[in-house]
């Protein structure tokens, strides 16, 4: 596989000076930390569920962000990838990455699930409002 994005955690005046590294392919983010002793964690696109932006005073003045993201990976279930540099760009990718692996995995989350058997549920609020009108005459 290609990387297609790679950048360190952003230290002090935003300068690459940390044992941190992200890498990104088609199919996977690794995030590797330590100097002696290195960890290597890696998760799965299709697993990603959610991926907030956010970014502080001092990361807008600096040019970084940090990218909060949710999976159902049992041992990374939240991760941060932190002060990195242009993270808009680096969100829309990973975004856009997941979504279409997604698609070729055929994963479904239940929110897409719930809105697809939304059709076959008996009740819907134009009953319920019709029972509200009849209460109040």
């Amino acid at each position: 596989m290609s990387v297609l994005w790679k950048d360190r955690k952003r230290t002090f005046l935003g300068l690459p000076l940390s044992f941190t590294r992200y890498e990104l392919d088609e199919k996977c983010l690794y995030i590797k930390t330590g100097a002696f002793t290195v960890v290597e964690d890696e998760i799965r696109l299709y697993r990603i569920i959610d991926v907030t932006l956010r970014r502080t005073f001092g990361q807008r003045l600096l040019g970084l962000g940090t990218i909060v993201c949710h999976s159902s990976d049992e041992s990374m279930k939240s991760f941060e990838i932190k002060s990195i540099k242009k993270p808009g760009d680096t969100k829309k990718l990973l975004s856009e990455l997941v979504e279409e692996q997604r698609m070729k995995n055929r994963v479904y989350n239940r929110e897409a699930l719930a809105v697809e058997n939304e059709d076959e549920c008996d009740c819907h609020d134009e009953d319920i409002m019709d029972d509200a009108d009849d209460i109040d005459e």
